[in-house]
């Protein structure tokens, strides 16, 4: 049963509330500490002697040798990274050697080379050496100029990245340089727009305080700015040029890691030292925004910045049937030696009975049987070297390639907004689309839009937002208000209840003026002008889309000093006193401003989510019953409310209260604690006005593919650095999670996960490698999983944070783990187990939400399912926080378009919306899926039926390791005659078409099953090509003995009988293509056409006379086929021979598909039936007013908003004055949460 979430002050759990970063604690770390201290940690201000050293203005101070590190045996280099990155492979020395010696890691390469080496080798080569050497060279070949255009892409990458300008001070002055001449130490300017080069410490800018916006689109996927600021001290003396160029302070700070919410330094200058905190740093990846000029220090550059620390290791991908490609390949080694083995034996055994008596086999050599048998393995092993297929690697690799082309083509997934077309950035992968069993996903950019937008309102018990006339009758159709009126509307913003225009126009109830003046006024919104412009910049987009709601109906926001905010009411102007201001956190969920208004009266006002604001009401507040209806109603659409009050206060009251404030403002310990319980005293006894309703916008699409994706047995994991009430509203707007689900979070799961253990502790019988496959959740309800950062540490003995757990022992709440019953691991095999049950709980589950998650807890997250569950996992995202989750997914897919590129550069597939995961898994993932597997099934087919011919031959030539064929048939057989029917399978082929792929996810479980490639399939291809084998073999055989032609010549030589079984085999493996083609083209057709053509028009060139004649020694059938194939015997024995081996096949599959139909061919027997009809429309689902109700606590900033900045008076640019005439459209820009 779903429980509410503990109170992270109270509870010994988790604060579901904070991210926590843990990178470099342990367990044991905090053992020993725990040992070695008995009173509180004081941490001291100064960063110790074996830190990071950044001394400003002093190249040279780098490669002093205190920093130098050894690198291979004496040879040492700096610890500080220079600023170009490397993402590429090769250059132009490394390429061939390195290159090679990758592909020479696949065991069929090293094969083909081995046996290269055989075949030069006189008494064991049965087949000229060029055999093997065309192919071999052709495979590394194509594979080689494949990495080579992917390697020049990301060389094409780096430089374009690297070659990047910035101004850096050089001698005294600025001066261009690029990127990648960037060094540790130097001091940079950078102009608006521009991209930040390295992690810089913020000296000064062009605006008021050093004030620097940032867009951090590339680290986290928003587009909304965040502000950094410069300290004071080099605020006031690093403005001008000369004064940068003589800074000479040492930064002494942290590490490199990669933490992005963190950052501890100090700056020793002038004999005095100044803290240094996240806000004062500028991090790779950003963009300046807004500020027309500022100027840094360079701390942390190159592969030491934390975007590029955040980007996790680069693993090489393989798919499953890449694994299983390999073990088949050493399945047939074995099978092959074991062949060449017993033939061997044979021969020593023949030579011995038969072929040293025989006077006519003499060949003048004095050899044993043994030494003979010996040479006889070598030479069979060259023989039946085509059971292990060179051409396979090179055949896959061109299917790859198309399949991917296949993708980027695709208009269906172009996204015509933003010009951007779906992208395949790896070539390796396409068939594991198609084997997918859980999705990863980020929340904010990837299912959402992160645009809010005011939806509805309820103001004095009634509700505004449904569409209706200015009379307050309800429409059928949305017809956006008309708010031409107002000078002042954003255009973008659409309402459809014209009513509520009316009432505000006609100024009749003083109730809806209040609740849209409060919106102007209660908020850190900061507002500059901008070309006769109003800009905003909001500490989230929840906060921008209430103001600017507030402002298209009549109340305008339009300035603020330190003490004042001015708006415009409904076209006059009116400035407000403000007294305080009560700034948001996680633990209030509200914010409250204090204002003395123009009638000298003083109000507070307050806006925050209802569990916190209804405790808070006065007894006498009306409308408290409708409010909260409305309340669930908008909950139960997925909207994200907000309640409105607002109390008057006494001027003795706020007198009273002000004194007990200060006070709290300048205690130096618990400072936050002591403000918040000020804050308690003031926000009583509020009367409620109403509340408001805003719509996370989700991408187009998202709840139809999250749908569409469940029925294709597809589980879905949202991983976001969220919180928890916005993440839970997603999952809902998203239909991820529904009303008839049980949702269990943190403490849920970790009382049922220790019970487990507890279980397993006591039942010491049970043994250690036996584990429970009891069902955590019993009942035939659906479950879903919530579960914050803070308690997956919690839940997965991760590392912990050190100074709270530290706290909590010496409060005697939390004993030192050394009693197993406390709830620790005994050792790392309960640990294991414990994640083992953790992942078979969040699996049982339909929904599984973590929110308040760190990039390396999304990456854990997936390694933990991959692991336990040896499922193929995709992970899909947009920023930089993404990017080891991407990294650790099978799958890795981006999020393209406004929100950066640093997701995309890691990934392997990007496309522009979320909807069209769902063509890319269903139709292109399945169809990649089903050609590869039919392709793959088909080649061994085909290889064995031609291989194993040599085999049966050998019991009629003394196991001698005399071929079967000719030579350049052998040579051509998997080039020319047989390669390109099936390699247009495995490129074009479809079940059905995209379409009924998208309309029957069902369709894509043989792909999650791996059912239509794997050792039953590959043994099943093995015995079909053993069956054609012995027919091709032995009824041509059976025909040629005691023969006599039409003209009395016996056509019953070796030579003929070559011929003859070449033929059979070339028209039975093409026409075997074409019975498991399911989509014929023209193509097709014309291949296995083409391919049979192909071998008898080659096969009489190269039995011909002429070329004979030019190379006796090569060419040794002279004149076969013309005199063999004018026999009508042995064109009915090609023809008897083919229907034979045809004959079962086709059996086979009709009784299959009449008796025993999978749901594809259900499908198929009625495609034409489908594809005539029109797909039902999707109905809307219907509305439920029982439904449980759900909110977010409060639709703001992750931590504080801006209201210290506004307080100390630092954001004011100027002071105001007459402002111009204001244009007619006023511009918004939304922010969003800070990191």
């Amino acid at each position: 049963m779903s429980r509410p979430r503990a109170d992270s002050q109270d509870s010994l759990g988790p604060d579901d509330e904070v991210m926590p970063y843990s990178d470099d604690e342990t367990d044991d770390e905090l053992d020993q500490e725990d040992e070695e201290e008995e009173v509180p940690v004081v941490v001291p201000e100064a960063m110790p002697e074996a830190g990071w050293k950044v001394k400003a203005n002093d190249r040279d101070f780098c490669k002093l040798p205190e920093f130098q590190k050894k690198v291979f045996l004496c040879i040492k280099k700096s610890k500080y990274s220079g600023n170009a990155i490397r993402t590429y492979k090769y250059n132009a020395f490394t390429f061939i050697p390195l290159n090679l010696f990758e592909q020479f890691k696949r065991a069929a390469n090293l094969y083909f080379l081995g046996l290269l080496i055989l075949q030069i080798i006189p008494q064991i080569s049965t087949l000229p050496w060029y055999t093997t050497l065309v192919p071999l060279v052709l495979v590394l070949g194509i594979t080689a100029i494949k990495d080579l255009v992917d390697d020049l892409a990301r060389h094409r990458m780096d430089k374009e990245i690297n070659n990047r300008k910035c101004e850096v001070i050089l001698n005294g002055r600025f001066q261009e340089a690029k990127w990648m001449d960037l060094q540790v130490g130097d001091v940079v300017r950078l102009k608006k727009n521009d991209f930040i080069p390295a992690d810089i410490l913020l000296l000064s800018s062009s605006d008021p305080n050093s004030l620097c916006y940032v867009e951090t689109a590339e680290l986290d996927g928003e587009t909304n700015l965040k502000f950094k600021m410069g300290l004071k001290v080099t605020d006031e003396r690093l403005q001008q040029d000369n004064q940068l160029a003589e800074f000479d302070a040492m930064i002494l700070c942290e590490e490199p890691n990669n933490r992005l919410d963190k950052f501890v330094g100090t700056m020793h200058w002038n004999a005095d030292r100044f803290p240094l905190d996240l806000d004062n740093m500028l991090l790779r990846g950003c963009k300046v925004r807004n500020t027309e000029e500022c100027r840094g220090l360079v701390i942390f550059a190159g592969a030491d910045t934390k975007i590029m620390r955040n980007g996790g290791k680069t693993r090489f991908k393989r798919t499953k049937i890449d694994y299983l490609m390999n073990y088949m390949v050493y399945t047939i080694f074995v099978l092959l030696v074991l062949i060449c083995a017993g033939l061997a034996i044979g021969h020593t055994f023949w030579y011995e009975e038969v072929g040293s008596k025989a006077w006519y086999l003499y060949d003048g050599k004095n050899e044993t049987a043994s030494y003979r048998g010996f040479l006889s393995f070598w030479g069979y092993i060259i023989i039946l070297n085509t059971m292990v297929p060179i051409s396979l690697y090179v055949s896959v690799e061109v299917i790859r390639l198309g399949q991917s082309k296949f993708i980027n083509w695709d208009l269906q997934m172009y996204y015509a907004d933003k010009d951007t077309p779906a992208k395949a950035r790896t070539t390796t992968l396409n068939e594991q689309l198609g084997q997918i069993e859980y999705i990863f996903s980020d929340k904010t950019g990837t299912l959402t839009q992160n645009i809010m937008a005011f939806k509805k309102c309820t103001i004095s018990g009634r509700t505004f937002g449904n569409p209706a006339n200015k009379d307050g009758v309800s429409l059928d159709k949305d017809k956006p208000v008309d708010l031409s009126w107002n000078r002042y509307t954003d255009r973008k913003f659409q309402f459809f209840d014209s009513y509520l225009v009316s009432c505000i126009r006609s100024k009749k109830d003083p109730e809806i003026l209040e609740f849209f003046k409060l919106l102007s006024l209660c908020h850190t919104v900061m507002v500059e002008q901008k070309e006769g412009d109003l800009v905003y910049q909001a500490a989230s987009p929840d906060e921008g889309a209430l103001v600017t709601a507030a402002r298209c109906f009549g109340f305008v926001f339009l300035s603020r000093t330190q003490d004042t905010i001015t708006i415009s009411e409904m076209g006059k102007e009116s400035t407000y006193e403000m007294l305080a201001l009560l700034d948001f956190n996680s633990d209030r969920k509200r914010m409250s401003i204090i204002l003395r208004c123009p009638d000298g009266r003083i109000r507070l006002y307050c806006k925050g989510a209802d569990t916190v604001i209804y405790q808070r009401l006065n007894p006498s507040s009306r409308y408290k019953d409708t409010t909260q209806e409305a309340l669930d109603i908008f909950a139960n659409e997925t909207l994200r409310t907000l309640c409105l009050c607002y109390k008057d206060i006494s001027d003795s009251e706020y007198e009273m209260w002000s004194r007990k404030h200060h006070e709290a403002s300048v205690v130096m310990t618990n400072r936050e604690e002591a403000l918040d319980s000020v804050y308690e005293l003031i926000e009583t006894n509020l009367m409620l006005i109403g509340a408001t309703a805003i719509e996370d916008k989700l991408q187009d699409g998202v709840p139809e593919t999250i749908a569409k994706l469940a029925k294709a047995d597809i589980k879905i994991w949202v991983l976001t650095g969220d919180k928890k009430e916005t993440a839970e509203n997603i999952g809902y707007s998203c239909e991820l999670l529904t009303d008839d689900m049980t949702i269990h979070y943190g403490e849920d799961v970790n009382e049922k996960l220790s019970l487990r253990q507890a279980n397993r502790r006591n039942e010491p019988g049970r043994g250690r490698n036996k584990t429970s496959k009891e069902p955590f959740f019993t009942g035939p309800t659906k479950n879903a999983l919530i579960i914050t950062g803070g308690w997956l540490n919690e839940i997965l003995y991760e590392k912990k944070k050190k100074r709270r757990r530290l706290r909590l022992r010496r409060l005697g709440k939390r004993p030192p783990p050394t009693n197993p019953q406390d709830g620790q691991p005994i050792d790392d095999w309960e640990k294991e187990m414990r994640q083992r049950d953790f992942v078979d709980m969040a699996c049982e589950c339909s929904a599984v939400i973590c929110c308040r998650v760190t990039p390396k807890q999304k990456a854990n997250v997936v390694s933990l399912v991959k692991r336990y569950k040896k499922a193929v996992t995709l992970s899909i995202g947009d920023g930089a926080n993404d990017v080891n989750m991407i990294k650790t997914a099978d799958i890795g897919v981006g999020i393209s378009g406004q929100e950066g590129m640093q997701a995309v550069m890691s990934s392997d597939y990007a496309f522009a919306q979320f909807c069209y995961l769902q063509r890319l898994l269903l139709v292109h993932g399945r169809w990649s899926y089903i050609r590869m597997c039919k392709f793959l099934r088909y080649f061994f087919y085909k290889n064995f039926a031609f291989t194993l011919v040599h085999f049966w031959y050998s019991f009629f030539s003394g196991y001698s390791a005399q071929i079967a064929y000719e030579d350049w048939f052998i040579t051509l057989y998997n080039v020319l005659y047989s390669s390109l029917p099936v390699l247009l399978v495995g490129l074009l082929d479809q079940d059905v078409n995209d379409k009924l792929s998208l309309r029957f996810p069902k369709l894509y479980l043989p792909g999650q099953q791996g059912s239509l490639f794997n050792y039953r399939n590959f043994f099943i291809s093995l015995f079909h090509g053993i069956f054609t084998s012995l027919i091709i073999f032995f009824i041509p055989y059976g025909a040629f003995l005691q023969t006599m032609g039409q003209d009395g010549e016996a056509p019953s030589d070796y030579q003929s009988f070559a011929v003859v079984t070449a033929s059979s085999l070339i028209m039975t493996v093409n026409l075997q293509i074409s019975l498991d083609t399911s989509y014929w083209t023209f193509v097709n057709c014309f291949a296995v056409l083409g391919s049979i053509a192909l071998y008898f028009g080659f096969m009489f060139d190269i039995q011909s006379a002429g070329i004979h004649v030019l190379f006796p020694t090569t060419f040794k059938f002279t004149g076969v086929a013309a005199n063999s194939l004018r026999q009508p015997y042995l064109w009915l024995t090609i023809i008897l021979t083919v229907g034979i081996s045809l004959l079962p096949v086709i059996c086979i599959q009709f009784l299959s598909k009449t008796i025993w139909p999978s749901v594809g061919d259900k499908v198929q027997r009625n495609k034409k039936k489908y594809e005539v009809e029109e797909e039902k429309k999707r109905k809307p689902p219907a509305f439920q007013r029982g439904g449980r109700s759900r909110r977010s606590a409060y639709a703001f900033s992750h931590s504080r908003g801006y209201a210290d900045l506004i307080a100390s008076g630092r954001s004011i640019r100027q002071k105001p004055r007459p402002r111009p005439e204001l244009r007619d459209s006023i511009r918004e820009e939304p922010q969003a949460e800070n990191i």
